[in-house]
Parts: structure tokens; sequence; C-alpha cells
């Protein structure tokens, strides 16, 4: 059995960039347990409809398994715990839209593989709220387990302060579903999440939330892998490589409308 996969594996390899050295040692894997949290569409979320795992973050795992001739088994991980999961090898790989950060290299190495930024929004229905200034003394929820309360202090400094206004109020939500909830219910005036996933939700909440400026930050979006799984993480970067070669990877971020944030090429460890 173990000499098929190598052959299937070696024979993607020749497609993928993959070293047919790099391809014999993935082969000791039978599977690749990928973590995922299912609340940030449109990277990741389950269909409504059918309870099926999909988004854009799950299309590109797809399909990376598949030039990498090894199953993709789909985890389900509270964010807060990824990185730990990912450095006991409990997991061997992360792909939920987790931002490469310098505080999380020294943990796992990370294949860039998008770029994106936090953006304020408010309600349409705060008619007073309209710019990103006008959020300064108000409270603003975003998910906790992000960097984005982080920058959505460092902004309020450099600019509400700067410019004599209170500081924004940070509050941390359990996740961006639940910064949206308590906007909707008035708990807080305004939210921070992913520039990218604001107009795949502005369309599924029609005339519900509106954006401010654009994003405050910079950021690159990583797969997070186990430092010393150099096969996995070369594998990884290879298929990637190809992907946006053949036209497979702006494919899958068009179908999601997120083509805004594609990288021209795969880099490693280019966070901040």
């Amino acid at each position: 059995m173990k000499k098929t996969l190598l052959s299937l594996l070696t024979a993607g390899a020749l497609l993928t960039g993959v070293t047919t050295a790099g391809a014999a040692e993935l082969t000791q894997k039978d599977d690749i347990k990928v973590a995922m949290m299912p609340n940030y569409p449109p990277l990741e979320f389950k269909d409504p409809a059918t309870g099926q795992l999909t988004g854009m973050d799950y299309d590109l795992g797809m399909e990376i398994g598949k030039r990498l001739n090894r199953k993709i088994s789909w985890q389900e991980i509270g964010f807060e715990q990824m990185v730990n999961a990912v450095a006991t090898k409990r997991i061997d790989m992360i792909l939920s839209g987790m931002t490469d950060t310098k505080a999380r290299q020294p943990v796992a190495t990370f294949v860039d593989y998008y770029h994106s930024g936090p953006q304020f929004y408010t309600t349409v229905a705060h008619n007073e709220i309209n710019q990103m200034l006008d959020l300064c003394g108000k409270k603003v929820g975003t998910s906790r387990r992000t960097t984005f309360p982080a920058e959505i202090a460092a902004w309020s400094k450099a600019n509400c302060e700067a410019a004599g206004k209170p500081a924004i109020v940070v509050v941390g939500a359990e996740g961006t579903a639940d910064a949206r909830t308590q906007l909707r219910q008035g708990r807080i005036e305004g939210a921070v999440q992913g520039s990218e996933t604001l107009p795949y939700i502005m369309n599924m909440e029609k005339d519900t939330f509106k954006p401010l400026g654009k994003a405050f930050a910079y950021q690159v979006t990583g797969i997070g892998i186990a430092k010393d799984d150099t096969p996995l993480i070369d594998g990884v970067k290879s298929a990637l490589t190809a992907m946006i070669a053949d036209g497979t990877y702006m494919k899958i971020l068009t179908k999601w409308g997120m083509q805004d944030g594609a990288i021209t090429k795969v880099t490693i460890n280019s966070g901040k």
C-alpha cells in the first residue's frame, strides 16, 4: 500500500513542485490533520442548508491535499488553542484565517497565502457614525482571540488621542459573530473584523452594516505548521506556488469574492 501511495505522491510531485524526497516523507502521514474554526465566513463556515464545511480556506485546503495526495482531516478546534495544538503535534497544520505574527513564529512556521487587514464597521442605524474618527470614545467589539484588540488600541492612540478625542473602548468578543450580535443589540457602537470578510457579511445581511474607511493595518494570513515538519512546510509551499501558476488559486479566491487580497508569491514567516 505504501508503495502505491508513494508512486501516486511522486507523480503528484511532478505537478506541484514537491521534491521526491519530500514526497517520500509525506507518505508517513495517512492524512493531514488541519485545524479550523468554522465561524469566519467566507473563509470558513458551515453551509446553513447542509451543515457541511465550506469557504475559501476549505477549498484551498482540499486542493492542497489533492496535490499532495493526502486526505485532509478537518479538526474543529478553538482558535486560541490552535498554535499549541500544532506545536504539540495534535494537529499537522492550521488553516483558519490565522494572522502570521512575530509572536507566533517561534512556535509555528507560517506558509503565507493571503493579505488582509482589520476594518471598522457599524450598523446603518448609527447615522452619527460615518467615519473612523466617529468611533473615538465609543465601544468597539472584536474577537479577543485575534490581533485585532491590540491593533484597535494602537489606531486609537495614533488617531483619537492625537486629535484630542477620547480613546476607543475595546470590547473583547467571543468571535466576530458575537461582535456582530452585540452590535445589532446596541451593546457596542462599532466592530472590527477582517476587511476581506465584510463584503460577504454585508451581502448576507443586506442594509444592516456599513464599513468605515479602509483596512487600518496590514496583515499576512498564513498556514501554521510545526517548525520541525519540513516536508509538510515544503509540500504546502510548493502546492500553493503551483496553484498560483496554473490559476487555481485565483479561481478559488474569486469564487468567494476575495481576490483583492491575493498574493503573487508564497512566502514563509513574512508577518510582522
